[in-house]
């Protein structure tokens, strides 16, 4: 019998739990989200191809021909160990660390610029001066009278 509503409340339980995850999951905001993070996904390989494919050459080219994929500070070259296995050199990639601060920097932006714009927006929706507010009974109550008096003269 224990047994039996110890299975109970652990199925009502889950049941809630599900219910509850159910309509936090249905919400708005979490599709929304969802929405956004997978658009912001495409975005960043956008940037990524705008700054590696178009930005960057030009300014290598600028700079003296340097391709910045190929800029690097290398601490320790490479080297052949006891068995003749080729051991790899040692490198700091400048050049893509310019490259990927760049890309943040273009998101970072654009993404400030769509939160100016949607609260520029939500400025004008809130500018909308509200509706009077109705009478009051009381005032009612006198515009009535103040009608028939006229109504009697």
């Amino acid at each position: 019998m224990y047994l039996c509503k110890r299975i109970f409340t652990v199925k009502n339980k889950f049941m809630s739990l599900l219910k509850e995850f159910k309509a936090f999951a249905v919400k708005g905001n979490v599709i929304d989200m969802a929405v956004g993070i997978i658009i912001g996904g495409a975005f960043g390989k956008i940037v990524s191809s705008l700054v590696s494919d178009i930005i960057m050459p030009p300014i290598g080219l600028l700079i003296g021909g340097v391709n910045f994929s190929d800029l690097v500070l290398t601490l320790q070259h490479a080297t052949t160990d006891a068995a003749g296995n080729a051991v790899a050199p040692v490198t700091i990639n400048i050049g893509t660390f310019i490259q990927t601060t760049l890309d943040f920097l273009i998101i970072a932006f654009s993404i400030f610029m769509m939160v100016k714009a949607l609260n520029s927006f939500k400025k004008k929706a809130a500018e909308v001066p509200p509706a009077p507010p109705a009478p009051s009974k009381e005032e009612t109550l006198l515009t009535e009278i103040r009608d028939i008096l006229k109504e009697k003269k």
